[in-house]
């Protein structure tokens, strides 16, 4: 996995936490969701680069 690939995937991560708790603060479900689903696409991205990883070696 190249670093620049884990800096996306954690700010993926970290986009979608930080949705998730302004959607929580403010009540917003959509935004609470939208926050859910940017965290998992980075968890989702992330695993798919240790997979290749574990290929490479």
């Amino acid at each position: 996995m190249s670093a620049s690939d884990k800096i996306e995937n954690a700010a993926e991560k970290a986009k979608g936490a930080v949705k998730e708790s302004v959607g929580k603060v403010t009540g917003n479900e959509r935004l609470q969701a939208e926050g859910k689903a940017d965290k998992a696409k980075g968890d989702v991205k992330q695993a798919g680069e240790h997979v290749k990883d574990a290929f490479k070696d």
